[in-house]
């Protein structure tokens, strides 16, 4: 399969990105220069700044779109504002996940979806397949680029280059009729790092004037571009599960620790599996590594000499100096504080399991 491009793709190649294929298109997983370590601390201590235009975008538009909404995910869009910024998973009939999700509230029967770009065709295709009340789905991906700016001095920068009242002030909400220099977008107080920090969206044609105006803005203040390598290093930090790892068709919500985000008090499909299911068996948590060595996803755990649970994600933590990993483990086994192990190339490497997020700004 022919990898497609971000409109960001020349930029990347002239600021030294690596390029890789990733979720069906070329992206930088680090720069020449910099590299995941330094990239990951930009972000921690001063800013970073990310191509995402490779994520989905779908719009919800009609009369029945809040019905159609609200039976399509697990969490509740009744009483949103315009503006406001609300995360859901959308389940299958098993209660399993078929994907995570942000939708924006435009305006009453207009709403704005973010999904995952590995499954933006999935999503959609599901989405259609659910629709209903004259509510209609409409997937505008092709059109729209997306840039993260990410870290504790994304404010003061983005303050550069656009006016006071189109800075969001509330973390998940956003300004629609936004502008950044001179640039029409969407600007959003929302990230995947655990920072502070915002989500621009724009025509896919103006990312690369709105990436340099950016990165000018940010010269002094230590602004440096950042790849798919420190986007992973920096959710897995902030201990944000990822679609594919600590969920899937299989995992429901409230296995992986997303109950504040299911309604079982409204209608959705997957409630009645999940309500079937009970206490949930297995629980997402954080291993802090004791011993030597990264414990990688599949990695199976072990306590007391028998197979308790999985590692869904692992990597070294660049800011915490150790490495972690989380895992769905058999609930009455995942107990804080608790000494297990994990099989990592035929050998045990030694963790704790700690209440997640290890990192919290």
């Amino acid at each position: 399969m022919d990898e497609k491009k971000t409109s960001l793709y020349d930029v990347h190649v002239k600021y030294g990105g690596k390029m890789v294929p990733f979720a069906g298109y070329l992206l930088p997983v680090q720069y020449e220069g910099y590299g995941v370590i330094r990239e990951h601390m930009a972000v921690r201590r001063d800013c970073g700044l990310f191509d995402v235009s490779h994520m989905g975008e779908i719009l919800c538009e009609g009369e029945g779109a809040l019905d159609n909404l609200n039976y399509l995910l697990t969490n509740d869009f009744t009483n949103m504002r315009d503006g406001q910024a609300r995360y859901s998973p959308m389940c299958n009939e098993n209660g399993g996940v078929v994907d995570d999700l942000i939708v924006y509230k435009v305006r009453d029967n207009h709403y704005f979806i973010v999904v995952n770009a590995a499954n933006k065709d999935k999503d959609f295709a599901w989405m259609l397949e659910h629709q209903r009340g004259g509510a209609k789905f409409r997937d505008i991906s092709d059109n729209v680029g997306q840039i993260a700016l990410q870290g504790p001095k994304a404010r003061g920068i983005l303050g550069r280059i656009a006016g006071e009242e189109v800075i969001p002030e509330k973390y998940y909400s956003c300004i629609f009729e936004g502008e950044a220099a001179g640039i029409r977008c969407v600007i959003s107080r929302t990230g995947y790092t655990g920072e502070d920090g915002f989500e621009l969206y724009m025509a896919a044609g103006d990312a690369p004037a709105l990436w340099e105006a950016l990165m000018e803005a940010g010269r002094e203040e230590g602004l440096i571009p950042c790849g798919l390598g420190a986007r992973d290093t920096l959710r897995l930090e902030a201990a944000m599960p990822l679609y594919g790892h600590e969920m899937d068709d299989t995992i429901s919500p409230l296995e992986t620790g997303l109950s504040f985000a299911v309604k079982m008090k409204k209608n959705f499909i997957g409630r009645d599996a999940l309500e079937k299911q009970g206490t949930p068996s297995r629980k997402r948590v954080g291993l802090k590594v004791t011993g030597r060595g990264i414990i990688r996803e599949q990695a199976g755990v072990y306590a007391e000499g028998g197979k308790i649970g999985v590692a869904t994600s692992g990597t070294h933590a660049p800011y915490l100096g150790y490495p972690v990993a989380m895992a769905l483990l058999q609930a009455e086994e995942a107990v804080p504080g608790r000494r297990v192990e994990a099989e990592v190339r035929g050998r045990r490497v030694e963790a704790e399991i700690v209440e997640l997020p290890f990192y919290k700004r």
